[in-house]
């Protein structure tokens, strides 16, 4: 155990392998028990100051790093001078910090959730069929974008299977030419085409008693649909195989079966439970721990002492669009890594990433809207009929989250409550 969080009871825990406790006293009585590295600590304190528990937790422990979470900027000052590590305004920014002095190394309840970072609202129904999945045997069609980590979640969905102990093979559809996936899938004796020079099992025999996992189911060639289908009606009958297939695709199947190119009896054995992830834009939440996750693992593959980000690197990185998902976040923290190197802070330039993408919002819908009277001009319905317009757009393209409604109109989320309730009133 290395970490301990101590937060009010009405606030729940953001990562569950991290020890949490609910009181000051408690978290003393933590202390003398466990041997920790850093202790986060949600304030305000019920029945003790932050300075008081301060001195009696680097009391019990010395070289004990100690984060407080609040908003009160003489707090902040009273705390660092008593010895606080740091007084940041937020539980993901105290979370990346403590992830930057070491690795959390508790295990997770269940294994496996340590493949999957962020417990955003919309990745809870992900979490939850995950859960429900895997003690199944059915197969599972996985969409979303690219990059927003389907093959991860294919793999979390074998890990928490009785079949966890077997093989997990992945084949990309898109990654061969037809011939050869199609002896990549299901074997080939020798000299059935130039280079096979001895036979070989497909992966389906590979997989026996375990998961396939097809990425980019969309793209495989129909006649090669037509085989895998004769195999997944066979299985367990005329052919001895018992394989769990899970796929995915960023294409819409159903569109592809309109076009006569993805088979519709082949969508259907495949899509027995579909599960669908969101795209990292609507996981804002999710940005702070999955940085701290990358970071330790780029600096850890590289040896070299781990980083910290900036507070408005972090409020950037938290408001970008991300077009390419968590594999462009990760790709960009091993940039930005690089591009800092001896700097343990890490600056919102280190990610060079491109300029921010054009404002969700244009200004040729909202012209065709406004309507002029040429004789007379209500300025004051106009404008809220502007006002309407892009509210409604912004909250449109970002599928009603208020905060990023807000992010995208440049203004405070209070701003954009007080401006609907406003124009509720009105209406």
């Amino acid at each position: 155990m290395r970490h301990l969080y101590l937060h009010p009871p009405e606030s729940p825990p953001l990562f569950p392998e991290v020890e949490a406790v609910a009181s000051a006293r408690a978290g003393l009585q933590a202390l003398e028990r466990t041997s920790y590295r850093v202790a986060i600590v949600e304030l305000p304190l019920a029945g003790m100051s932050p300075e008081a528990w301060l001195t009696a937790a680097l009391s019990l422990r010395r070289g004990l790093s100690v984060i407080f979470v609040g908003q009160s900027v003489a707090e902040a000052v009273r705390c660092l001078r008593g010895g606080a590590s740091d007084y940041v305004e937020s539980g993901e920014k105290a979370f990346l910090l403590a992830a930057s002095m070491g690795p959390l190394l508790t295990p997770a309840p269940e294994p496996w959730r340590r493949l999957l970072i962020g417990d955003s609202p919309v990745m809870r129904p992900v979490l939850d069929m995950i859960r429900l999945l895997g003690p199944r045997r059915s197969s599972v069609l996985i969409t979303g974008e690219t990059g927003t980590g389907k093959e991860v979640v294919a793999r979390a969905i074998h890990a928490a299977s009785p079949r966890a102990r077997e093989a997990m093979v992945s084949v990309n559809c898109t990654a061969l030419p037809e011939a050869l996936l199609e002896a990549e899938l299901f074997g080939h004796v020798k000299g059935a085409y130039t280079g096979a020079f001895q036979a070989r099992k497909g992966r389906f025999e590979e997989a026996d008693r375990g998961t396939i996992f097809l990425d980019e189911i969309g793209d495989m060639p129909v006649e090669t649909q037509a085989k895998l289908l004769r195999v997944l009606q066979e299985s367990g009958e005329l052919i001895k195989l018992d394989v769990r297939v899970v796929s995915a695709t960023n294409a819409n199947l159903e569109e592809k079966i309109d076009r006569g190119k993805f088979r519709e009896d082949l969508f259907y054995r495949l899509n027995v439970v579909p599960l669908h992830l969101p795209p990292l834009r609507d996981r804002a939440e999710d940005v702070a721990p999955l940085l701290a996750h990358f970071i330790e693992k780029v600096c850890r593959a590289e040896a070299v002492p781990g980083k910290r980000i900036s507070p408005d690197a972090m409020e950037r990185l938290e408001q970008y669009a991300w077009p390419g998902n968590v594999r462009q976040l990760e790709n960009t923290v091993e940039r930005a890594v690089a591009m800092s190197g001896e700097r343990q802070m890490l600056h919102y330039g280190d990610f060079s990433l491109p300029l921010k993408t054009p404002p969700l919002v244009t200004a040729a819908p909202v012209t065709e809207s406004v309507e002029v009277v040429p004789t007379e001009i209500d300025f004051a319905a106009t404008v809220q009929r502007l006002e309407r317009t892009l509210i409604d757009q912004a909250l449109r393209r970002a599928n009603g989250n208020k905060k990023q409604a807000a992010d995208l109109l440049r203004l405070k989320r209070t701003t954009l409550n007080a401006k609907l309730k406003s124009l509720e009133e009105v209406a």
